[in-house]
């Protein structure tokens, strides 16, 4: 199937001038241009269209566009970052609203206001004390300062590297391979290289982060999502990595 420039722009909501603009740059290119000189997008192009606006709402320029989408090969990759991301999003937002219903009814009521309550949704570090409390403020703070450092297209990416690993846990699991298996072995130690950009890796941090995938629902799931079962193999990869490969 194709589609007509006007077409595709009056499904995504913009302009033929800006679809052209794009082609020029060389971040959209059509499929084919018509004896008439209109042009016509295929479905890759709409899928390519689909991840320029949204790295256009994370915020990035088009050459910055240009040079996430090169360096991107893996499209099925690429789209389950921003999915992720959009997921994280649509949740703080969903938090955001009920944190205002909340305010609105308190005041109309005359009731107190409780800040936990109006501010629900409002930062990223809602893991803040949890962390700290596992492996100490230190940790946190690093880990914080890293991560509001990175733009938007380097957070889609480190998000997206994540992504690809729970896909290749849950695909060796599948495949029936053990947890020690010399295959899996090397999922972990991407996984334990993929943590090492944030953090310390030691046998203890591994080993407690293992038991938290699989203990914890809202971890569990990042991984269960690929297969049920797979928080459970992740935990069991990272103990015998961390038991013969880290040291305290």
């Amino acid at each position: 199937m194709e589609w007509s420039i006007q077409e595709i722009a009056r499904r995504a909501g913009t302009t033929s001038r800006t679809l052209r603009h794009y082609g020029d740059l060389g971040l959209l290119v059509p499929s084919r241009t018509g004896a008439n000189g209109y042009r016509y997008y295929d479905q890759d192009a709409l899928v390519r269209l689909q991840r320029i606006l949204l790295l256009r709402e994370l915020g990035l320029s088009l050459p910055a566009i240009k040079d996430v989408l090169e360096g991107q090969r893996d499209t099925s990759a690429a789209l389950r970052a921003h999915l992720g991301l959009l997921e994280q999003e649509r949740e703080r937002i969903g938090r955001q609203i009920a944190s205002v219903r909340t305010t609105l009814h308190r005041t109309e009521e005359g009731e107190d206001l409780m800040a936990e309550e109006v501010f629900d949704g409002f930062d990223h570090t809602v893991y803040e004390q949890e962390v700290g409390e596992r492996w100490g403020r230190a940790a946190y703070e690093r880990g914080d300062r890293w991560w509001r450092g990175l733009s938007p297209a380097e957070r889609a990416a480190f998000q997206g590297e994540h992504d690809v690993i729970a896909r290749d846990y849950a695909a060796a699991r599948a495949a029936g391979l053990d947890a020690g298996s010399d295959e899996v072995q090397d999922i972990a130690r991407r996984h334990c290289a993929w943590l090492a950009v944030t953090t310390e890796v030691t046998r203890a941090y591994v080993t407690g982060l293992g038991e938290m995938y699989a203990a914890d629902p809202r971890f569990a799931k990042n991984y269960d999502r690929h297969g049920d079962g797979t928080a459970v193999f992740v935990r069991d990869a990272l103990t015998i990595h961390a038991r013969h490969r880290l040291s305290d």
